[in-house]
């Protein structure tokens, strides 16, 4: 995973792209169980996938599951 962020309620599991989709971002992180860890945790788990475009230099595409 790119980025993990941990609070005292939540955890953000972020996969980031370039020029891809955040479809591929969220599929990375299922298919590499990068939530496999804290699947006994009781805070509720984000898993973000997010693209940044380089020609418009901005993301373009994000999703949550």
């Amino acid at each position: 995973m790119d980025i993990l962020i941990q609070t005292s309620n939540y955890i953000y599991i972020m996969e980031l792209k370039k020029n891809q989709s955040a479809a591929i971002a969220l599929q990375q992180i299922e298919n590499k169980g990068y939530a496999a860890p804290f699947a006994s945790d009781k805070r509720r788990i984000f898993k973000i996938g997010l693209n940044f475009n380089t020609k418009s230099r901005k993301i373009d595409d994000w999703a949550i599951r």
